[in-house]
């Protein structure tokens, strides 16, 4: 596994219950801060593997970018089963929600 994939994959499995972190967060903490996709990439390839928690990653502006019907409103149940709340435009307040870093590192904004 890349050292870039495997960061990502360790940031992830550690996001707090309660909490979401960013693709672009996740990206920057990994150490490519222009890397949202390759995140999207990971946990569409490594999720079931390594038993992430993929709910908790969201868009910047907190929401849910999953197109898919089913599997969005799953991943908004799994949220919501943790104690997050949805805005009524159906968006979670970053300030309350959003994981500050990881592992000693700080959240750059993204």
């Amino acid at each position: 596994m890349e050292p870039f994939t495997e960061r990502v994959v360790e940031i992830i499995r550690d996001i707090p219950k309660g909490k979401v972190m960013t693709y672009g967060q996740i990206a920057a903490l990994a150490g490519s801060p222009r890397g949202a996709r390759q995140v999207v990439r990971v946990l569409h390839t490594l999720s079931e593997k390594y038993k992430l928690p993929w709910h908790r990653v969201i868009n910047s502006k907190g929401e849910i970018s999953i197109v898919d019907y089913e599997s969005r409103n799953l991943q908004k149940e799994l949220l919501e089963s943790e104690g997050v709340t949805f805005t009524k435009h159906n968006t979670i307040n970053l300030n309350e929600f959003q994981s500050h870093g990881h592992n000693g590192f700080m959240e750059f904004g993204f």
